[in-house]
């Protein structure tokens, strides 16, 4: 089952410009009230995702919605991601009663936790069928789900509460007794289908060449309560798009939540699975672009290490600076087995730095050099870098001007092992907090400058020969 991974290039005749980014700290999502019960025997929703937060197996219900129709806090039909990662589609009459019905895939054979990948999933209803298990059918990139570990069908004829007319939600739950779910990650290319049970060929194709399963457009009719959401407009991010006006009300979304990070042109930012410490916690948020960390010794590494070719990102110092490192270091596939993945950025087995206070370092099995001190920071300033893997040079910027430059083509061991994005919070518990902008920023950026490719939105202007971290970029420069 192919992925739209970190490292693949998309690639395909149809390109998909903007996703939508939601945060559950923000309370993001939206919703409309269907103005009629159309075919509730019939439909089929797909949907591209990427996923910015895992659930907790051991903390209760903390699954999260990415689309739902029902009564507030009572009956309701959700498409979620459970706490256990898997995919599921159910139909509940109240809270506490059993289900009308629920289909979830094998927590043994699908879990979906890949949070640097795309996912399309397909939902396809019709409980006319006689035989059961065709009632009810779920898809991940192109290929229908077989092993589950919930199956209960819905019966013959059975009408769920979705494309009622009642308030559907995008981004959240209708049920909030046992908490909100509100979603965490990105949606891209939403369609919802009335009146139609079809397969993901409608709406997704292999590629030939790479065998990635990629987005195509849908050419079929919508039905009455259809809709399609690409997320193009950033003033009115729940426009429907089908031509039906089945346009649903933006909650807490803004302009800084529509980004270029698609399923045909997959950008880097924070990972959640690499996210670790020797003590402390890091809390990501904003799809992964932002970190907030307590207490010290701490490292998140990012989605994307590359070998070669020229690559610039920049990193917001956004409060209690004195301890927020930024930097870069191997990826922790390339970090010998003696050595902690645990370490932080100065203790690395190798990488480089900015200190907040001293400047730029280098780092091999946790021993640093000082490499220039021209660049300090406090809250509120920009470090921009940009890496130059053909030769082994990086150059550090501050607020736009060039600070340091460092030559590390001496190391020549480094030279041909993967160097990722990363940012840390040294000893002590200054509680630092940094805000990573690859070129789909979630904060406010005043000037607006491209990669040479056309690619990312960056405070200041991107050193010439350097480009974004994306998998376009990566297939033409890395």
């Amino acid at each position: 089952m192919p992925l739209i991974l970190a490292s693949n290039s998309a690639s395909g005749g149809y390109e998909v410009d903007n996703s939508l980014r939601f945060n559950a700290g923000s309370s993001d999502f939206l919703n409309k009230t269907f103005g009629t019960a159309t075919n509730r025997k019939i439909f089929t929703i797909s949907v591209w995702t990427k996923r910015s937060k895992l659930g907790d197996p051991l903390v209760g219900a903390t699954g999260k919605t990415m689309f739902s129709g029902g009564i507030a806090n009572s009956a309701q039909t959700s498409l979620e991601f459970t706490n256990t990662n898997v995919f599921s589609f159910m139909d509940i009459a109240s809270p506490y009663s059993a289900y009308n019905f629920i289909v979830r895939s094998s927590e043994t054979n699908l879990v979906i936790r890949d949070l640097s990948a795309w996912y399309h999933l397909v939902v396809a209803y019709d409980s006319t069928q006689a035989t059961a298990s065709n009632r009810l059918k779920l898809y991940v990139n192109g290929s229908q789900v077989t092993s589950f570990s919930a199956t209960d069908y819905p019966t013959l004829n059975y009408e769920p509460y979705m494309n009622n007319n009642i308030v559907h939600r995008i981004g959240n739950t209708m049920d909030n007794t046992f908490g909100d779910r509100y979603y965490d990650g990105y949606l891209s290319e939403f369609n919802f289908i009335d009146g139609q049970a079809l397969t993901p060929t409608s709406f997704g194709e292999t590629n030939t060449l790479s065998g990635i399963w990629i987005p195509k457009a849908y050419t079929g009719t919508f039905g009455t309560n259809g809709f399609y959401q690409k997320y193009a407009n950033s003033a009115a991010l729940g426009t429907d798009s089908s031509g039906n006006g089945n346009t649903f009300t933006v909650n807490n979304l803004t302009s800084l939540d529509q980004t270029t990070d698609t399923c045909t042109n997959n950008w880097c930012t924070l990972n959640a699975v690499d996210n670790i410490a020797s003590s402390g916690s890091g809390t990501l948020t904003q799809g992964n672009t932002n970190v907030a960390y307590t207490g010290g010794g701490f490292n998140t590494n990012a989605t994307i290490a590359a070998n070669k070719g020229k690559w610039y990102w920049e990193t917001k110092a956004v409060a209690n600076t004195t301890q927020g490192f930024v930097g870069m270091r191997l990826g922790f596939q390339e970090i010998p087995n003696t050595y902690s993945e645990a370490n932080t950025l100065e203790n690395a087995s190798f990488g480089m730095y900015a200190h907040p206070t001293a400047g730029v370092y280098s780092v091999v099995n946790g021993s640093g050099v000082s490499r220039g001190a021209g660049l300090t920071y406090v809250d509120g300033d920009i470090i921009g870098i940009a890496l130059d893997l053909d030769n082994n040079i990086s150059y550090w910027y501050l607020n736009g001007s060039l600070s340091v430059t460092y030559d590390f083509s001496s190391l020549s061991t480094i030279g041909t092992k993967n160097l990722v994005p990363a940012v840390g919070n040294g000893a002590g518990s200054a509680n630092p907090e940094l805000n990573l902008n690859f070129g789909n920023p979630s904060i406010t950026i005043a000037s607006g400058n491209a990669d040479a490719n056309g690619y990312g939105n960056f405070e200041y202007a991107v050193p010439a020969g350097y480009y974004s971290l994306n998998t376009k970029n990566l297939a033409e420069f890395g």
